[in-house]
């Protein structure tokens, strides 16, 4: 969600950066010139520096009113203007480090660094100086006590100094500092001595004087002294009263320097008990006046840990020392607790700044008795600088903003926002003038092109946006992300309005077209879509797979649209081809091979980037991997003009002005700006200034300024004038150009007749393909749609996928041919023709050639087909199952249906058998009691179900386990729940099954990756026969008539099969039937018999089919549904169909028969809709009764609903939650159990009957967290039934359970909650966040009574309270608490709320290993209390060990380990016996059994078992993953 800036309403004043000579203009092809050419900086003098370093600097001269130019080339034509770019303002701060911005005496002007630039900011007027020199990051600033000499240091191996003459702006000497990384600098107050700290090259702190005194006079600098030190040095400053006095602070130290006979020695000051503190900066107090001797002055030194030190100089000791702590949230101070981590300290002669690690500039009195005034960042504070009138106070954060607090009107004032990491792309819109950026910092920035202000900050939770686009016409920005989501914003409205999520990885292109009416976006696995933007939602249109060149990388303009939004560009579907397609449709028109358009050059070419040129010039540009632009015509393919070299590095970025007069591109850290006609003899010029890659660089829509981004965002003004007043003499005609050929040059203009060639190379123009959206590609490739995703489209979108295109309309037959020991091939016959049976079968894998299979990557148009569910969890490697009988454990109940299956429940009327799956599980369910059983053989998601016609065999299918290579079928005997076979043939997943009429023969149906048909005998289930097909297919079914004849649907078609028996033998006949012509290009999803010979088909767009099975032929179609049908059921002359609208629907079918006697003209009028019911999601399973009149249907939404057309009822039968179960706990009284979930809901379920009982839902929010309100003193009763409930907004919701109501809403928390929990005595509710808050809440009034920061910056993940003795532990308080973080942290807390006492007993820190090798994410840290021996909490994290710890609040010590085989990822204390439940990553659950540690593994999880908890009798145990809970029972052990 975006978050509002404030705007700070500034004029950008004019910058004056007047360059006297030209910004690198250079001709061609000279790349000494270009590698020594001198370009202008702020007020260069002209004067060489002291000491070269060998690199490129750049220096400029004084400003005038008439500049002169230096560098005359007097019979070569240039680009004009000369410069052409003037730098105008840079939005960044640091790039090395975040603690350098200084005053400037008058206290007008900020000094900071920018990278590898150093700007003056008045902060009146906003108005930027440019100090230009640095080829790398600015590691260090320092200026001398009248701001006329600053010195800068330069980052890298080997680090440069620079000493500026400040009111000029020119450099006075360049000198190398024989120092790898110079991390500090200090003047002293003449300028006469400069101290610098870094490391050498062994790393070894290296400490260095130079005397600067000559500088300012033409002389050079030398070093005074130096020395290696062991301490570590965080800050040194040379003592204002005696220029060869320092004093340097670090870890474990304060030290006490002085040069003398060229020697710099130094002494240790005498800490006491403070020796170990981190020490972090210090300051000198009363300026620099010299009337008090030195050991009267103060200085005062800061800590990590809150405690400020006043030294001694005479005594070489500390005079005293304070330690700063927080003010309580009731406003007093003082009181224990962790103290202030002080990152900055500063001093004036009547109050001190600190900048902190929790965020806060604070200012206090000389005596630090309380704090006067203070303001909060939203990041720790890097420095803090009073300036020189003590008026205001200077403060930089680590998250890169410059700011200042005007200390009389207590006003704070933001001077410069900055992204904190390399900003990757950005895009600029006209109408509102606006701009957004991208970077690694995982941000989305929106700025005010006028002001440069920002306006909006956009972040995604766990994600990183890589690219981003402007809508040309309507508030709307677009961004994609690393995970393949694209989303769109509305600007206007602050908020999201659509995710897409047709890629699975990171984004590389995003574009809109100018016209606005569509957007584009790639990926790395080099997928293309394209979206419909006419309305404000967009929707998808068309996805092609692999067209787009893989691994390129994130790619700011990857894909380009011409100026008429008629024609689309990009580099693919190699590295070596450009193709261009038609904008609207995604119709292929042209390939252009670039690698063969050098005849002479020796390695392959490859492009890089391309970018389209004005509509009138019709022409295509494409940057090479040879450094060379390539301009072609964007029709023919036919290469107009050849520009080489154009960067010594590929060009990272194109850009051409609307005019078509200028180009600019990127490379390394250079921009060139180039005469787009290259009339001239110089046709570009140079302009550097960026440390880091340039990666995008482009006009803005007025065509005045220039942005380039990659370490900032640097504002160009472009000087050029517009077309209308430019001059006309002087310019050259293209054809003149084209005639000169100026010698030595090699940007030459080479038309492609000029080389001669034995043949000319033409562009692969390739006819437009059949517009298909699942083409034939290599295996292996994941899903590129996910279900949400298709709900949401196709739901808006009738018909779905209008734009997909059949390209064989024709029916026509196929025959199947199997050979042993080759693969499946389908191909065309002009008859049908006999197949015969392989001539063997099994179990397993047959061993067949997979080379000649094609498979398609790409997931068709349709919600009928199967995705599992994406999980990061492993399979265990080994696991310690119970032997039988001693199971502690047994699952007694699963609450949750799978909506993510399909076809995933079975339901037979005659024998009341009823099945349907929850993740990996089989639940079995009587429908008159509810008792469940449950079937344990699969490993993963389930994903469809098929039951035999006499109801005693159940099939079921799940994907590859780890380690195997093909799908588990599993066969059960519904009598006794045995699963008597495992059936192995697919190779993904299995996306439908379906038994013959006389149960013979078992189909099963592999989905789009697969595109296998298996046969199976079901007598011995033996593989009968096993096809291949080349599109994938979504349903199949037997006839009811014949077990010889069998249907599916796929792509425009229906395939009727005919099976024939000789002997052993079986041989196979197909039939292609495709769609009529009137539905245009459709998806067939769904199909069914009906008792005599007629079959019902389902499309995508909303249709339903009927055909002829005699003939092969569609009868008639009519329009069922305004969506996808994706379930058809046909009992006699009635039909049910099910679509993603949510919608069921009961037709009347009786008429249809009379079609065969009236032929295929007769019209739809002859269907009824009888009946209509909305349920709460995509239907994706239904069984019904013979006569159609109850049955059961699944949704999307995990509900399985029992439907009776009779009286138009729809009854929830069983419900779960859709998405991620986050906590569930239980009543006191155990009748009860609520679950909460990231669907935002709040479930209350019944323990007895497991139904459901009420549902609160908070829309657009997500229930992080849960508790019930435990059993109060007074007697219980429904009445004081209540659970609360933690938001991702932050707020706290309070239930009544018998009233069904929210009684209460608090909202403690900014960021949102993780864990909330009761006070033992109800009276109080205890909240963490994601921030790392614990608030205290009271419920009688509502309000937040105390605030908790000991964790802030880590997420809370565990919140408990117990009650204890009242003096218990030597502290008061009835109750114990203790607060767990994600930083491996656990407070344990003594409280009385009534007294308002919270005392913290323990705070515990537990190690970790430096890196997570092999884990995905971090387990999350857990703590939870003993209940079976007082005083004593367990812990499981990260850590050095794989192990549950016990330590001891008495002992202070871990007191026991127990050794478990993966990191936990749950856990929960039995309250009765002593065992403790520990869930895995591993879908495993352990019970632990203390204090013996007898461990029994349980398995039943599809994903990581992320909770568990045991009932208030410890008699029974919930566990969840992802959205399926299952209840256990303890007996026994």
């Amino acid at each position: 969600m975006p978050r509002r800036c404030r705007v700070i309403t500034k004029s950008i004043p004019e910058v004056h950066l007047t360059a006297p000579g030209p910004w690198g203009a250079m001709p061609a092809g000279n790349h000494e010139l270009e590698k020594h050419q001198r370009l202008p900086s702020v007020g260069d003098t002209g004067q060489s520096p002291a000491v070269s370093d060998g690199a490129i600097h750049v220096y400029a001269h004084q400003k005038s009113k008439q500049a002169s130019r230096t560098v005359h080339v007097s019979s070569e034509e240039r680009l004009l203007p000369d410069p052409i770019l003037k730098l105008r303002m840079i939005i960044g701060f640091g790039g090395c480090s975040t603690k350098w911005a200084l005053w400037t005496r008058n206290n007008a002007a900020v000094v900071y660094p920018c990278h590898a630039v150093i700007v003056a900011l008045q902060i009146q007027t906003g108005e930027q100086r440019f100090f230009l020199g640095h080829t790398d990051k600015v590691s260090a600033l320092a200026f001398n006590g009248s701001s006329t000499l600053l010195a800068s240091a330069q980052a890298g191996p080997l680090s440069v100094l620079r000493l500026w003459d400040f009111p000029t702006g020119s450099c006075l000497s360049v000198f190398k500092t024989h120092i790898h990384s110079l991390l500090s600098l200090s003047f002293s107050y003449s300028g006469a001595i400069l101290c610098g700290v870094g490391k050498d090259g062994h790393g070894k702190t290296m400490v260095v004087v130079w005397n600067t005194a000559q500088v300012t006079r033409g002389g050079e600098v030398a070093v005074l002294a130096k020395a290696h030190t062991d301490v570590d040095i965080q800050a040194l400053k040379i003592a204002f009263f005696d220029d060869t006095r320092m004093v340097s602070c670090g870890r474990d130290n304060v030290r006490l320097w002085r040069v003398r006979d060229g020697e710099l020695r130094s002494c240790p000051i005498k800490l006491g008990e403070y020796h170990s503190l981190e020490f972090t900066d210090l300051a000198f107090a009363e300026g620099h006046t010299a009337e008090r001797e030195p050991q009267d002055r103060a200085l005062f030194v800061c800590s990590k840990s809150g405690h400020v030190l006043e030294v001694d100089y005479k005594n070489v000791c500390m005079r005293s020392a304070r330690r700063l702590l927080p003010a309580r949230p009731d406003g007093a101070g003082g009181g224990s607790g962790p103290g202030i981590a002080i990152n900055s300290i500063s001093i004036s002669s009547t109050f001190c700044a600190t900048g902190s690690e929790d965020g806060y500039l604070r200012l206090w009195p000389l005596d630090f008795s309380a704090v006067v005034l203070e303001a909060e960042h939203e990041a720790p504070v890097s420095s803090v600088c009073i300036s020189p009138d003590s008026c205001k106070v200077l403060c930089t954060t680590a998250a890169g903003n410059v700011g200042y607090l005007a200390i009389q009107s207590r006003d704070y004032n933001t001077l410069m926002r900055s992204h904190e990491d390399s900003i990757l792309a950005f895009s600029v819109e006209g109408t509102w003038k606006r701009m957004a950026t991208v970077s690694q910092d995982s941000t989305i920035r929106v700025w005010d092109l006028v002001s440069m202000q920002q306006l909006y900050d956009f972040t995604a939770a766990e994600e990183m946006p890589c690219a981003v686009a402007f809508h040309p016409a309507q508030q709307i920005l677009a961004c994609g992300f690393d995970s393949g989501m694209v989303r769109t914003f509305s600007l206007a409205a602050s908020d999201l309005l659509v995710e897409h999520k047709q890629h699975r990885t990171v984004i590389t292109g995003l574009t809109f077209s100018p016209d606005g009416n569509f957007m584009f976006s790639s990926c790395l696995q080099g997928t293309l879509a394209l979206y419909s933007c006419m309305a404000q939602k967009s929707r998808v249109l068309r996805v092609l797979g692999n067209v787009v060149a893989r691994d390129t990388g994130s790619i700011p303009d990857a894909l380009v649209v011409s100026g008429d939004s008629r024609l689309l560009a990009f580099v693919g579907p190699s590295q070596y081809v450009v193709t261009v397609m038609e904008a609207c449709s995604l119709d292929e028109l042209l390939r252009v091979d670039i690698s063969i358009l050098d005849l002479n050059g020796t390695a392959m070419d490859s492009a890089v980037r391309v970018c389209f040129a004005p509509v009138p010039r019709g022409e295509l540009l494409v940057s090479t991997s040879s450094n060379k632009i390539l301009v072609l015509d964007a029709k023919t393919g036919r290469l107009v003009r050849e520009v080489s070299p154009v960067h010594k590095l590929s060009c990272s970025s194109l850009a051409l002005s609307k005019d078509g007069r200028y180009l600019l591109t990127a490379g390394d850290r250079v921009i060139k700006v180039w005469d787009y006609q290259m009339r001239f003899d110089i046709n570009f010029q140079v302009y550097i200034g960026h440390s880091e890659p340039v990666r995008q660089v482009a006009f803005t829509p007025d065509q005045r300024h220039v942005i380039s981004i990659g370490d900032a965002i640097f504002l160009w003004d472009f000087l050029a004038l517009p077309v209308e007043r430019s001059p006309a003499a002087g310019a050259r005609s293209p054809e003149a150009a084209l005639l000169l050929g100026a010698a030595g040059s090699s940007e030459k203009l080479k038309d492609a007749s000029e080389t001669p060639r034995q043949t000319v190379p033409l562009p692969l123009l390739a006819s437009p393909p059949c517009l298909d959206v699942s083409p034939v590609h290599q295996a292996g490739c994941r899903s590129i749609f996910s279900e949400s995703d298709k709900e949401e489209e196709e739901a808006d979108l009738p018909g779905g996928s209008s734009v997909v295109a059949n390209g064989d309309r024709d029916a026509s037959v196929f025959v199947v041919e199997s050979v042993r020991s080759k693969e499946l091939v389908v191909r065309p016959k002009g008859r049908q023709e006999s197949l015969g049976s392989p001539g063997e079968s099994t179990h397993e894998p047959r061993k067949e050639t997979k080379s000649l299979k094609s498979h398609s990557s790409i997931h068709p148009d349709s919600y009928r087909h199967f995705t599992p569910r994406f999980k990061a969890s492993v399979l265990p490697k080994s696991f310690l199952l119970p032997p039988a009988g001693s199971e502690v454990l047994k699952l007694k109940a699963v609450i949750g249906y799978n909506g993510n299956g399909r076809g995933n429940m079975v339901w037979n009327p005659d024998t009341g058998f009823f099945a349907y799956t929850c993740g990996c599980i089989i639940v079995v369910e009587d429908l008159h009691s509810g008792s469940q059983n449950h079937w344990l053989g699969h490993a993963e998601e389930i994903s469809t179900l098929a039951v035999s016609h006499d109801g005693q065999v159940l099939a079921s299918a799940s994907g590859q386990t780890n380690g195997d290579s093909h799908c588990q079928i599993c066969i059960w005997n519904v009598q006794d729940g045995v699963c008597t076979a495992n059936l192995f043939h697919h190779e993904t997943q299995v996306q439908a099954m379906a038994f013959s009429r006389d149960d013979r023969f078992l189909i099963t149906l592999g989905d789009y990756s697969d595109q296998t048909i298996a046969l199976w005998n079901t007598y011995t289930y033996e593989l009968v026969l096993s096809t291949c097909i080349s599109e994938p297919v979504h349903d199949v079914a037997f006839s009811p008539l014949s077990h010889r004849e069998l249907a599916c649907v796929g792509k425009g078609a229906v395939m009727f099969w005919l099976l024939e028996e000789q002997g052993a033998d079986v041989k196979l006949k197909v039939h292609r039937a495709s769609a009529p012509n009137m539905l245009g290009p459709v998806e067939l999803t769904s199909l069914c018999y009906d008792a005599d010979t007629l079959l019902y088909s389902g499309t995508n767009s909303g249709q339903i089919c009927v055909w002829d099975t005699e003939t092969n032929c569609c009868l008639m179609t009519w329009e069922a549904d305004e969506g996808e049908i994706g379930v058809l059921v046909c009992r006699r002359n009635r039909l049910v169909s099910g679509s993603n609208t949510k919608r069921i629907r009961l037709w009347a079918v009786a008429a249809v028969q009379e079609l065969k006697l009236k032929g295929l003209d007769t019209r739809s009028s002859s269907v009824l809709l009888e009946n209509e019911i909305t349920l709460d999601g995509t239907i994706v399973s239904a069984a019904f009764d013979d006569s159609l009149e109850m049955g059961i249907v699944g949704t999307t939404a995990g509900t399985l609903w029992y439907i009776n057309w009779t009286e138009s009822m729809s009854i929830r039968l069983i419900s779960g939650h859709k998405n991620k179960v986050t906590e569930v706990c239980f009543s006191p009284d155990e009748t009860h159990c609520a679950t909460c979930g990231e669907d935002g809901s709040v479930r209350i379920w019944s323990l007895g009957s497991m139904e459901l009982v009420v549902q609160f839902q908070v829309l657009n929010q997500s229930c992080q967290c849960l508790t019930w309100k435990p059993r109060p003193i007074v007697a219980w009763g429904a009445e004081s039934q209540h659970v609360a409930a933690g938001y991702s907004d932050g707020t706290i919701r309070v239930f009544s359970v018998s009233r069904t109501e929210m009684e209460l809403k608090m909202h403690p928390h900014a960021a949102a909650l993780t864990a909330v929990a009761y006070s033992t005595d109800g009276e109080m509710i205890l909240s963490g966040g994601k921030d790392g808050l614990v608030a205290v809440s009271s419920l009688r009034t509502g309000m937040t009574i105390r605030v908790l920061t000991d964790h802030k910056g880590s997420p809370i993940t565990v919140l408990q309270c117990t009650r204890k003795q009242y003096h218990d532990f030597g502290v008061e308080g009835g109750e114990l608490w203790l607060a767990t973080s994600s930083d491996r942290r656990v407070s344990v807390w003594a409280s009385d709320w009534l007294k308002d006492k919270c005392e913290l007993l323990d705070w515990l820190s537990f190690p970790a290993p430096a890196g997570p090798e092999g884990l995905i994410s971090l387990p999350p840290s857990l703590a939870a209390f003993c209940p079976w021996e007082h005083g004593t909490l367990v812990y499981v994290g990260f850590g050095m060990q794989k192990e549950a710890l016990f330590y001891s609040l008495r002992k202070k010590q871990v007191v026991e380990k127990i050794s478990l085989p993966y990191f936990a990822t749950s856990l929960s204390l039995s309250p009765a016996a002593r065992f403790i439940a520990v869930g895995f990553g591993e879908r495993l659950l352990r019970l632990l059994r203390c204090p013996a540690s007898e461990a029994q593994d349980y398995t039943g999880h599809d994903d990581t078992v992320h909770f568990c908890r045991f009932a208030p009798s410890g008699r029974r145990l919930v566990t969840a993953s992802h959205s399926a809970v299952l209840l256990w029972e303890l007996r026994g052990g």
